[in-house]
């Protein structure tokens, strides 16, 4: 069974030879670039050949909340038929100089038809992505903001390239913002893990130093089976 997961990348990656073969433009992006511009509805589609994209959702009072990360060997932000008006609210932005290949989203809504294996991705992709909101939403929500972290950590240790051997890529600024609580209290449970030996922060990453102990304070939904 599958955990949920923030980081996504690799989902497509058996596709990159076909991609060429379909119309696209190649773009590059260098950090902190937007691949949208604030404000549009979605229209293209990217494969990102190389680097990190980080996805937020900018309420209109300024609040701003990580939703994913994507990055080397997937497709964001997906395709559909429809236009919805959320869409003007989501920001995707290069974390580090971006390569991708580019698709309006009719080119790649007709590949699906034509490539049964990339139709079949796609849904596993988007079981994947709804999967981590019905998470957030049914079970995540209702912890107090100290599990919330716990299980956050566990799962970035689970699933991100800098999930190895313990190291978890997100700054305290980027746990407030998921997790959509003040910094002073991402602080205050974080220092709390770090009295506790369980982890280690470094600048700009994290390191699970116990991973045992961590899984005890997680809630059940969030542990591998």
């Amino acid at each position: 069974m599958l955990i949920p997961r923030y980081y996504f990348s690799d989902d497509y990656k058996e596709f990159y030879e076909y991609f060429l073969t379909q119309p696209h433009t190649r773009k590059t992006f260098q950090k902190d670039e937007l691949l949208w511009n604030r404000g549009e509805t979605i229209t293209q589609v990217h494969y990102i050949i190389s680097g990190a994209a980080l996805t937020t959702l900018e309420h209109e009072d300024g609040f701003r909340k990580i939703c994913s990360f994507h990055s080397g060997g997937t497709v964001f932000p997906g395709c559909h038929r429809s236009a919805f008006k959320i869409e003007q609210s989501i920001i995707t932005t290069a974390i580090t100089d971006m390569e991708t290949l580019c698709f309006t989203n009719e080119a790649f809504l007709q590949m699906l038809p034509a490539n049964r294996e990339l139709m079949l991705c796609t849904l596993d992709w988007y079981a994947a992505y709804i999967n981590l909101l019905l998470y957030e939403s049914a079970h995540q929500d209702y912890n107090n903001s100290f599990i919330k972290l716990c299980n956050l950590l566990y799962l970035f240790s689970q699933n991100s390239p800098a999930g190895k051997s313990g190291r978890v890529g997100l700054t305290q600024e980027n746990i407030a913002e998921i997790l959509t609580v003040t910094r002073v209290n991402a602080a205050r449970n974080l220092g709390r893990l770090r009295k506790e030996k369980i982890i280690l922060p470094h600048r700009g990453w994290i390191e699970i130093t116990d991973q045992k102990a961590l899984e005890a304070y997680c809630s059940a939904e969030t542990l591998q089976p």
